[in-house]
């Protein structure tokens, strides 16, 4: 039986754009992340106490406010930049936070809290509020606007398919006292071609070039970018004008254009190329042959792809870990489990720590082909190696149990989650209550983890609140579903009671896109 145990709670640019994705914020879901490393105890019960006040009042007509005054003694800068890093996608709410913790006698934002609330009006497309923050940032000079908020401005319109805006925004840099520089052109060219807009990038770039003087990591963004959508005649174009323009052409720039032409189907060609480097002054480094190596994998030619580590090998190249990732995926694809292992332990030795993705491209082999053993076995060797599992690795593995019957299994590996500092999110909960649904005899062992579930204050998909009540209602189950619907309506979170009328039937089902998606891709 179930029982509670919890408190509440794509291939990249290779180096020559690491430099672009250094101010890249990588933010925490709402109550599906590690536990914050470092913080004391009292700051970490603040964040997730403030954060669940935020996520249950997201409607504009909640008093949000009311909620956040019995917080108010204990505002700090470092507390409201942990809440709105785990509020990211509350935008509404997140906002309103902030402009609360405006109003508290004697408190000031610090430039950090800034910058991630503009990043979060970006992401929920809130731009014209995002402009007005930055126009109340300039005119009240309460703090200095950076270039890197500019560059998150960037990022934001280009994911939201707005790449004309994008453009603009560069443009209105000057209205924030900021002359766009040659750098500022690479974060705007690099956000445009990482989502695909880059015939926008590359109208933009040939009408301002002359005013920045463009080099080889300007040029080398665009290649990239027309390699990215498989044009490799526009990524030549611009090689052979970067030449022509006298650029100091490095081995990085040449990656770039290897890559365009290999992912553009025209790897013969870019082999013939790497072949003259060298004659050129160029040697090519362990990215360069990490490039025929992905094109190898994905034209699934697993031969040639150990002729190329062989050959690095002889160099004493190492490659990075997604190179390796890639490697060890298409083993796995073609039942090559033993040499997947090998290559694993090789990471190891080489230095280069395997990574999640790199177990769990393991993980996914074993749990398809039923192996609980060895499964739980390169389980407590992530534990071992200081990897922690993520939500993929563990519900991969509750589905095996589930589906193969180890239910005892199941609740060590279910219990041992909080001992690693796991906290379940929305769509563990719904591995755990699709699965027991489906097993005779588990329909009691679903509902209690449902109920942990709400307990957790984490809103249910529309699609595991009809299950369960399908199955309880099949089995005659009327006081259960009561019990639960009464829960829920007593729960903090308004998602959560609107939720029990769905499971008392008063509402009709409606599953979104979104959490299919989400949910099946576990």
């Amino acid at each position: 039986m179930a029982t509670r145990s919890f408190s509440s709670k794509v291939i990249t640019f290779n180096s020559i754009l690491h430099s672009l994705l250094s101010t890249k914020s990588h933010h925490p879901k709402m109550l599906c992340s590690y536990t914050l490393q470092n913080s004391q105890p009292q700051l970490l019960d603040l964040v997730n106490d403030l954060s669940r006040v935020l996520s249950d009042h997201r409607n504009p007509k909640d008093e949000l406010e009311v909620s956040l005054n019995t917080f108010s003694t204990q505002i700090s800068t470092n507390l409201v930049e942990q809440v709105l890093k785990r509020c990211k996608n509350l935008g509404f709410s997140a906002h309103r936070f902030f402009l609360w913790a405006k109003t508290i006698p004697g408190f000031e934002h610090s430039v950090e809290s800034y910058s991630i609330l503009v990043d979060i009006l970006g992401s929920s497309n809130q731009f014209a509020i995002m402009w007005d923050l930055l126009i109340d940032m300039r005119d009240s000079q309460c703090c200095e606007i950076s270039q890197e908020i500019f560059w998150i401005i960037f990022r934001s319109y280009s994911k939201a398919n707005l790449p004309r805006d994008a453009i603009r925004a560069f443009g209105r840099m000057v209205e924030f006292q900021i002359k766009p520089g040659a750098h500022d052109l690479d974060q705007l060219l690099y956000s445009l071609c990482k989502r695909k807009h880059v015939k926008h990038a590359q109208e933009f770039f040939h009408k301002v070039k002359s005013g920045f003087d463009p080099n080889a990591k300007t040029y080398s963004i665009l290649i990239r970018g027309w390699g990215d959508i498989g044009d490799a005649d526009e990524a030549r174009n611009l090689f052979d004008e970067m030449l022509e323009r006298g650029c100091q052409v490095d081995v990085l720039a040449y990656n770039s254009y290897l890559e365009a032409l290999c992912k553009g189907g025209n790897a013969d060609e870019a082999y013939k190329i790497f072949r003259g480097m060298k004659k050129k002054g160029i040697d090519p480094d362990a990215c360069t042959y990490a490039i025929f190596i992905r094109a190898y994998c994905k034209a699934n030619d697993v031969h040639s792809v150990f002729r190329v580590l062989d050959r690095m090998r002889r160099y004493d190249l190492s490659l990075n870990v997604f190179t390796y990732n890639c490697i060890i995926k298409k083993l796995c694809k073609n039942e090559k489990d033993e040499e997947a292992y090998q290559l694993l332990d090789e990471m190891v030795e080489r230095g280069a720590a395997p990574d999640v993705w790199s177990y769990n491209a393991i993980m996914a082999f074993h749990c398809e082909h039923s192996e609980v053993n060895r499964a739980l076995k390169l389980l407590s060797r992530m534990e071992k190696e200081n990897c922690m599992p993520d939500r993929h690795t563990y519900n991969m593995v509750l589905k095996l149990l589930i589906r193969v019957g180890r239910f005892d299994r199941m609740a060590e590996v279910w219990e041992s989650m909080r001992d690693r500092g796991f906290h379940p999110s929305v769509t563990t909960f719904s591995v755990m209550i699709h699965g027991l649904c489906k097993k005779k005899g588990k329909l009691e062992d679903a509902s209690k983890y449902f109920e942990m579930m709400i307990d957790e204050g984490i809103p249910p998909y529309s699609s595991t609140v009809q299950m369960l009540r399908n199955k309880l209602l099949g089995l005659g189950l009327l006081d259960q579903i009561e019990i639960i619907a009464g829960k829920m309506e007593r729960s903090s979170s308004c998602s959560i009671q609107e939720f029990a009328k769905v499971m008392r039937g008063d509402k009709p089902f409606k599953a979104s896109r979104s959490e299919e998606s989400d949910f099946e891709s576990d």
